[in-house]
């Protein structure tokens, strides 16, 4: 009963929550960011969403554009963004038009729907979330093998009983600030593939 739809219901509850308890927040973000990049505040890219249907995700802008890694353009404002997660705020309005969740497995590159295992792609067959599994149990500093299986337990585990053990362990992670990159790494790894389908 939860996965048919009582879980669009939480994330819609959850979400209406904490747009009104974070509008201020945003609009002042709006309005530094705009200054801070004399233009467009906000970074749209397509993924993958439920069922692989492509979706345009919004954030707000932490890396320069132009050439370089990530680690090169990602600027000092913008890493604190990251650091504290704010940049990931415009996707609450994404939960209310129903392309995200708040929580679920966190939607990659497209470039990655073809290197997925045939196990590893059941992770679309649920709404993409803001926070995730994965994200409390490592986020980053994860193995792709890893974060990945713990997208797929989500999918296969689904109940209101692990979402709200997930919200609780995202404020903690919140307030830590950790795994927010891979070791080494300014934010996360490329998935390049795993070598062996588990099943």
């Amino acid at each position: 009963m939860y996965r048919r739809w009582g879980k669009r219901v939480f994330d819609v509850g959850l979400a209406l929550v904490l747009v009104a308890l974070t509008l201020p927040l945003q609009l002042l973000l709006v309005v530094v960011l705009a200054a801070y990049w004399r233009g467009n505040p906000l970074f749209w890219q397509l993924r993958p969403g439920y069922r692989e249907r492509l979706f345009w995700i919004v954030k707000f802008k932490t890396l320069r554009h132009g050439p370089g890694t990530d680690a090169e353009r990602l600027t000092p404002l913008g890493a604190w963004l990251r650091r504290t997660s704010l940049d990931e705020l415009p996707q609450l309005w994404q939960v209310l038009t129903g392309q995200m969740a708040c929580i679920g497995p966190r939607p990659y590159l497209v470039a990655y729907l073809p290197l997925y295992t045939a196990r590893q792609r059941l992770r679309h067959q649920v709404r993409p979330g803001i926070t995730g599994w994965a994200q409390v149990n490592g986020r980053n500093t994860l193995g792709w093998p890893e974060r990945l299986e713990l997208d797929v337990y989500y999918v296969e585990h689904l109940s209101l009983r692990l979402d709200l053990a997930i919200l609780w362990r995202s404020v903690i992670y919140l307030m830590r600030g950790t795994g927010v990159a891979s070791p080494g790494e300014a934010t996360g790894r490329i998935f390049t593939g795993t070598p062996h389908d588990p099943q």
